[in-house]
């Protein structure tokens, strides 16, 4: 098995998955009283509610989500309104709208909200071990007892992906079809899964899926598929609104930014202070704008529908 770091991109072969390249840099701010947010700023909904949004990437989403809404009530003294998009695109569209306060992205569709037009500020990612740093893996996966061993022979397969506008299921794995002279739109049958473990189940399978992509955590549990190939993605950012008002937003910012599952314990959320829990959170660490740069590179090399605004 490989592992692919990309820390910068250069002399990649291009080949167009749709239409333009990604326009530049978001326009979100990092700081409450920025341009783009205002001393009385604007909710989703209502003074007294933040709408946490989400995309629903796994069948467990809204019970892995709970603890954290639960600490964001309790340190902004609103009540949390989960909003679970039907897929990444409605999720983009509802921030582009304002319709969602705080939020979990994948980096890619931070992205692509954000050159649409979303105003949208990046808190912090969130870390599942002790000393890790932001990011995990996109992986290739195949059936556990296929003898595929290389991207290189996706060439032909029915190949699952997880979205279009997936990170670690869609623009990562694009790339490094490319990278292997794949092309994603003639050279594979692409099938989208709608969610990761739904992508690990269908190639598992092999029948819808002869190989495929997924992130590191749906992987794992799985014995139907095994590895061939992962590459390090930007960690997934946990965003605000840049409408809120700046007291509302300086707590979010406060409580998230680096913050231990303990800490969230401590403060009094018994519900984070579980096995399930503590499997998919241990901490977050700060991350800015900036750090997303990489997508927007790999966006410009692939020339991706998805992230044109």
């Amino acid at each position: 098995m490989k592992l692919r770091v990309l820390p910068v991109l250069a002399g990649a072969a291009i080949l167009a998955l749709g239409l333009a390249a990604c326009s530049g840099p978001a326009e979100a701010t990092g700081t409450p009283g920025a341009e783009g947010s205002s001393s009385s700023g604007g909710f989703a909904v209502d003074e007294n509610t933040l709408v946490f949004g989400v995309v629903p990437d796994s069948v467990d989403t809204e019970t892995n989500y709970q603890p954290l809404m639960d600490y964001i009530a309790e340190i902004t003294g609103k009540t949390v309104e989960y909003h679970e998009s039907t897929d990444y695109a409605a999720l983009i569209e509802a921030a582009v709208a304002g319709k969602v306060d705080v939020a979990s992205f994948s980096g890619f569709t931070y992205v692509t909200a954000t050159n649409n037009g979303a105003k949208l500020t990046p808190i912090s990612s969130i870390v599942t071990e002790e000393g890790q740093e932001p990011g995990y893996f996109s992986q290739a996966i195949v059936p556990a007892d296929s003898d595929i061993s290389s991207i290189e022979e996706f060439k032909g397969k029915k190949v699952c992906f997880v979205d279009p506008s997936s990170t670690s299921g869609y623009l990562f794995p694009s790339y490094n079809l490319i990278e292997a002279g794949i092309d994603p739109k003639t050279d594979i049958t692409p099938v989208f899964a709608g969610k990761h473990d739904v992508s690990v189940q269908k190639v598992g399978e092999g029948v819808e899926c002869e190989v495929g992509f997924a992130e590191d955590s749906e992987v794992e549990k799985s014995d139907a598929v095994k590895v061939i190939d992962e590459t390090m993605v930007p960690g997934a950012p946990l965003v605000y609104s840049s409408t809120l008002p700046d007291d509302v937003s300086k707590k979010l910012i406060d409580g998230l930014s680096e913050i231990t599952i303990d800490d969230i314990v401590a403060a009094g959320i018994d519900s984070a202070d579980t096995d399930s829990f503590r499997s998919v959170f241990y901490a977050t660490k700060p991350v800015d704008d900036a750090y997303y740069d990489l997508i927007r590179d790999i966006c410009k090399e692939t020339e991706a529908e998805q992230c044109k605004a």
